[in-house]
């Protein structure tokens, strides 16, 4: 988790953002790549390249990288998570207590009191990378994946994440958010995004079913 080589690539793809080709499908940002979809049929009827379009595409990337501005000035969106770390919505915190040697209420202020970075959206529609853990609390993922509630806020390694649809996961999970991470429905299904910070807000289980 390289965060000078992450803005790197936000950079990359703010500039493809701001100088989108006809036939640029999708642009999308992981921890230290850049993914650039786009029709080769289209860009070749277009722009009739010298050669081919791959080496074309892949010129563009070039000038990108030399040319991407960092972007660390720009406005960064921060938002303010609740999370209900109690009971039933928090599953392994006691075995991480445990095995860390610290008291569960520890753990939940260490956790609450960092300012994420979300690295990248990957694996399911909407799970957040965040990052990065403090070192006090980072733990190994577990040695076999068990199932996960939407809306889990898990821990593995340096990482910690958001599963925004019921499925198999093997981070720890500490918590569990109010509010869903996709909706395919919404005009917007993801609402966190790359380049985002995250606040994470304690909350009780009154609070929490409450915000459901």
């Amino acid at each position: 988790m390289d965060e000078v080589l992450n803005r790197k690539v936000m950079a990359m793809a703010a500039w493809f953002s701001d100088h989108a080709f006809e036939g640029l499908k999708n642009i999308i940002p992981a921890y230290s790549s850049l993914t650039v979809i786009y029709d080769p049929f289209l860009v070749k009827t277009l722009y009739q390249p010298d050669s081919t379009v791959y080496d074309w595409v892949k010129q563009l990337l070039q000038t990108a990288f030399e040319h991407s501005d960092d972007i660390s000035n720009r406005a960064v969106k921060r938002h303010q998570v609740p999370v209900c770390y109690e009971g039933i919505y928090a599953p392994d915190l006691g075995s991480m207590a445990a095995s860390l040697k610290l008291p569960e209420e520890e753990i939940i202020r260490i956790h609450a009191s960092t300012l994420y970075r979300v690295f990248m959206i990957g694996f399911l529609p909407g799970f957040a990378y965040l990052g990065t853990v403090d070192a006090q609390i980072a733990f190994p993922r577990k040695p076999q994946p068990a199932p996960v509630m939407a809306g889990s806020v898990g821990i593995a390694g340096k990482q910690t994440g958001i599963y925004p649809l019921n499925s198999p996961g093997g981070w720890n999970i500490i918590g569990r958010i109010p509010m869903k991470m996709f909706d395919p429905n919404a005009k917007e299904p993801v609402w966190m995004n790359p380049g985002d910070e995250v606040q994470f807000c304690p909350v009780s289980v009154r609070e929490f079913e409450m915000q459901q």
